[in-house]
């Protein structure tokens, strides 16, 4: 099949396919919620590193996904196989990024700081190289199977379900049961023991949802496109990564996801540091807010959809985004004003899970349609360069989930050097003053990171009628390819145009 006939059509999605393809967003979110909620903190805290290093180590691992993703995704446009261009990457990955991602949580007791720095540097790198393998062409999957405007967006909220269960789901695990805080005070995230069972679970479901996500898309693969058969020199495929992202929505999308990624990730890097020292919270009340996110998640994948028909994709999201960081920001702000509830009681609590909940519903409703605006760009970049690049365009996306773990958390420990926060802290013996000051620091810090990213999604440009229109223009194109294979005037009684001299 052509990169032009995959485009334009393919059968409509079983819910076994669908199922299978959105359980592979369960190993990037595990990695992305492990990363961004316990890395700092468990580097920081509980190994000893300074914080600047490990947020130096994460900026530095982003940059080099800032070349990587896009030439993988490149590479897996115009690859050629009997797996297709997307499956034997995937596949690939799934060992070594199990077994990276069990090393990180478990580094040499002893090591002085500037060797467990650069073992951290190597094993960051092979994760996300491995990652990168994994999700970059998981993600190009996406517009491949699903190209309506609107079963687009179902299978985005089906595999933001999964990314609830890896991220979310795992973080109560952590808390409840690996990282579970005991009645004498002992174990908790400042424990290293736990770290052991945590890790060697989340590297096997890793390692099995990637298995499943491959097995249980293969037989799609006939039917998925495949590139032509050229030879591709690295002068050709930089100019034709130039060509692909000169795209307007693209850009827009870019800046958006980039800002709003960062933003995400300084929120979860920091999330644990308001918990346990801003609001005084007990791990079982870290693991009940965490289960209000769950929560949120869900109610969020039914949610996008609705909103989706209602008011578009772009402006459904403009809207439940603004709402989403003005109730993110209401505790905090409570707290600095001197109207929130005091610690430990139980009027706190409940503020702290309504804010969650709703934040997660608005939150997890806004990245589904994220992704599907993402998803959207791919046909319209190839009414303009005649090429299938749903790599190259989603790496974007995979760059950009990846800036949750990188460029947040650098943020996260920039806000923490800035008001300096003590190391080894204990809950309850921070100064009042440097909780204030990590409010204080915080609030404009993500109020400006959103801003930024709501003001770029307005540039977007494509619609359902722009959708709509792009799809016909493929399938006609389709026609057209095909009248010229089958040879000029077969079966219309005409006579082939002369060649001339």
């Amino acid at each position: 099949m052509t990169a032009v006939a995959g485009a334009a059509q393919a059968p409509r999605l079983g819910y076994l396919t669908k199922t299978a393809y959105a359980i592979g967003a369960t190993a990037t979110a595990l990695k992305l919620r492990a990363f961004s909620t316990f890395l700092v903190i468990f580097y920081n805290q509980v190994v000893g590193l300074p914080p600047q290093m490990v947020g130096s180590i994460l900026a530095v691992a982003l940059l080099f996904d800032a070349f990587l993703d896009p030439i993988l995704g490149q590479i897996s446009d115009n690859f050629r196989s009997r797996w297709g261009r997307r499956h034997p990457f995937m596949l690939a990955a799934a060992v070594p990024y199990a077994l990276c991602f069990f090393l990180i949580w478990n580094p040499p007791i002893g090591w002085s700081h500037e060797a467990l720095g650069l073992y951290l540097m190597v094993l960051i790198f092979a994760v996300r190289f491995f990652d990168t393998f994994f999700e970059v062409p998981h993600q190009a999957l996406a517009p491949e199977l699903a190209k309506g405007y609107d079963e687009r967006t179902n299978l985005m909220a089906l595999r933001h379900f999964f990314l609830v269960i890896g991220g979310l789901g795992m973080t109560v695990l952590a808390y409840q049961v690996f990282l579970k805080e005991q009645p004498d005070g002992t174990g908790g995230v400042l424990a290293r023991d736990g770290y052991l069972g945590y890790s060697l679970t989340g590297a096997l479901i890793i390692f099995v949802t990637i298995l499943i996500s491959v097995f249980g898309t293969a037989h799609r693969i006939p039917e998925l496109a495949q590139p032509p058969m050229r030879r591709v020199t690295l002068k050709g495929m930089v100019l034709e990564i130039v060509q692909t992202l000169n795209n307007r929505s693209f850009m827009a999308m870019v800046v958006a996801s980039m800002f709003a990624a960062v933003a995400v990730g300084a929120r979860n890097g920091l999330e644990i540091y308001f918990g346990l020292y801003f609001w005084e919270l007990r791990q079982v009340e870290l693991a009940g807010l965490a289960g209000m996110s769950v929560l949120g998640g869900f109610i969020g994948v039914f949610l996008a959809p609705i909103v989706a028909k209602l008011l578009g994709k772009k402006w459904g999201a403009l809207a439940l985004w603004v709402m989403g960081v003005v109730v993110h920001i209401t505790p905090v702000s409570l707290r600095l004003l001197g109207l929130a509830p005091e610690n430990g009681t139980p009027q706190l609590l409940w503020l702290l899970y309504g804010e969650e909940i709703v934040n997660a519903t608005l939150a997890a409703a806004v990245a589904i349609l994220l992704a599907s605006l993402i998803a959207d760009i791919v046909e319209d970049a190839e009414v303009k360069t005649g090429r299938r690049s749903e790599g190259l365009l989603m790496s974007a996306n995979a760059l950009l989930r990846k800036a949750v773990s990188g460029g947040g958390i650098l943020v996260a420990t920039t806000v923490l050097a800035f008001v300096g926060f003590p190391e080894k802290a204990e809950r309850g013996q921070v100064s009042p003053e440097a909780l204030t000051n990590l409010g204080l620091a915080y609030i404009p810090v993500i109020v400006g990171f959103y801003a930024v990213a709501i003001l770029a999604i307005v540039a977007y440009g494509i619609d359902r009628k722009k959708h709509d229109a792009n799809l016909a223009a493929l399938r006609a194109r389709l026609g057209e390819q095909a009248a010229a294979e089958a040879g000029p005037g077969i079966g219309s009684g005409e006579a082939p145009p002369s060649r001339g001299p």
